[in-house]
């Protein structure tokens, strides 16, 4: 099972926004945020066949990404910045949809919008579960044994039990920094 956890987190990119705060206004900017980089993202993603192509298209994108986000921010009133990374970073298991991800480390878009002390949203960017894009689908990506895991809605169970174990080892890492 952890075999194939890593197998998932390693073949998927994900996106995560970060609001400078958690008042109202700053997590509407966020929102507005997402619905402009999610427009970028189909475009971006469309035509990526691979988490390794998907990568690639998100750094040569990065700034591009960023700059839609600073515009949205911009003709909002706002004057916070954005910085854009991609980074690699724990997420805990999460359901879009019928695809339940495991708790993991994945590679991933991040926005900050100012503080980044906000509340976060985030989603897969690829395969584009969350982007609508005409790009690949999870059964795309992930052979049939990890996508029947990722879909089975029994198996929602054992992906609590490996988020505590993944908790417990990321605190365990975090420590040993």
């Amino acid at each position: 099972f952890d075999a194939q956890s890593r197998e998932i987190s390693s073949s998927v990119l994900r996106l995560h926004i970060l609001a400078d705060s958690d008042s109202a206004q700053a997590q509407s900017l966020k929102l507005m945020v997402r619905d402009r980089v999610q427009e970028c993202c189909a475009e971006i993603f469309s035509s990526c066949t691979s988490e390794e192509e998907a990568k690639a298209a998100a750094r040569a994108n990065l700034d591009r990404l960023t700059s839609e986000a600073q515009s949205v921010l911009r003709a909002a009133g706002c004057g916070c910045e954005v910085h854009g990374e991609i980074t690699n970073m724990y997420f805990t298991t999460r359901v879009y949809d019928d695809v339940t991800l495991p708790a993991g480390n994945y590679d991933a878009v991040r926005l900050t919008i100012g503080s980044g002390r906000g509340h976060n949203w985030w989603c897969v960017m690829y395969p584009p579960i969350c982007v609508s894009a005409s790009g690949a689908e999870i059964s795309d990506v992930l052979d049939p044994k990890q996508t029947s895991l990722v879909t089975d809605e029994g198996i929602q169970y054992k992906f609590k039990i490996y988020e505590i174990y993944k908790d417990i080892e990321e605190k365990i890492n975090s420590k040993r920094k």
